[in-house]
């Protein structure tokens, strides 16, 4: 990846990485390709790179030489850093005047603790910035070929975690609420509570013949796609092999991955009919704005 770079020069307008700063950044889904200019000009300051489980070991190329890389990685049933710990790494980091990267998968504010670790450096008196990333749940979906809103489909968008400080499923969300007033669902962590929250949902009135795909490894070389139900889904799952990291999307949207996958198999086949069932595929582009 270092290679394609190579000449590549930043604009003299982005921001300076102080010592004693902490930039908390997102990574996004996999693909280097989706950082940002902001985060790819940090990890070319920093002195210390605190990383993540799902940031891509190819991103970490972009690293200045001499740079220290601390990993930092939590996973589900692994033994793992407690967050309190690298909270405190962070502080211990800039407090003796590194200029200090933390970067994270996804986004650092969308079920990425960000927020916490962000709370307890400004509690502690350390200066910090928000890189914002290209979260999981939009980004890594466009790269299965499916849109989380369209407009025939919804006008709302749910994205939630399927596990809790616990490590249960979450007891604090509304199902029923979600069942009924949101068209489409976007689950983080969600594959070790799958049977229970599709269960959770169709209690609540969802449709278990409603499609489901399930995301594996989004935006990587091994991204594996299952598309199939809500009864389904974590059956389909189990026998398919699936682990995480993975991306679950319930709803309409799902359907038109036989037209969007433009990263897999069915790429550049001509799309024959409308895959929500409303026949003409271009019939939309008549319609009123």
């Amino acid at each position: 990846m270092s290679t394609a770079l190579t000449g590549f020069s930043l604009p003299d307008s982005l921001p300076v990485l102080e010592p004693g700063w902490v930039w908390l950044a997102g990574a996004g889904p996999g693909d280097p390709g989706l950082m940002t200019l902001h985060a790819l000009n940090g990890l070319r300051q920093a002195d210390v790179v605190v990383y993540d489980a799902l940031v891509d070991t190819s991103i970490l190329s972009f690293v200045r030489p001499g740079a220290l890389l601390d990993y930092a990685g939590k996973r589900g049933g692994k033994p793992s850093p407690k967050q309190r710990d690298i909270t405190l790494k962070l502080i211990d980091y800039a407090r003796a005047g590194r200029r200090v990267f933390r970067l994270k998968g996804g986004d650092p504010f969308v079920f990425g603790r960000g927020g916490e670790e962000a709370l307890a450096l400004a509690g502690a008196g350390i200066p910090f910035r928000v890189i914002p990333g290209v979260t999981a749940g939009i980004g890594g979906l466009a790269y299965a070929g499916i849109p989380a809103t369209h407009r025939d489909v919804n006008q709302a968008v749910t994205f939630l975690t399927g596990h809790d400080q616990t490590g249960l499923a979450p007891d604090a969300i509304n199902w029923k609420g979600i069942a009924e007033g949101s068209p489409v669902i976007i689950m983080y962590m969600a594959m070790k509570h799958l049977s229970q929250i599709a269960g959770e949902l169709m209690a609540c009135g969802r449709s278990g013949h409603e499609p489901v795909a399930i995301v594996c490894n989004a935006s990587l070389s091994a991204q594996t796609v299952l598309e199939t139900t809500l009864a389904t889904c974590a059956a389909d799952a189990e026998a398919a092999g699936l682990a995480p990291p993975a991306i679950v999307c319930v709803g309409e949207v799902v359907r038109l991955r036989a037209g969007l996958d433009w990263l897999g198999a069915m790429s550049g086949r001509v799309l024959t009919g409308d895959p929500l069932g409303h026949g003409d595929p271009l019939r939309s582009l008549g319609a009123a704005e």
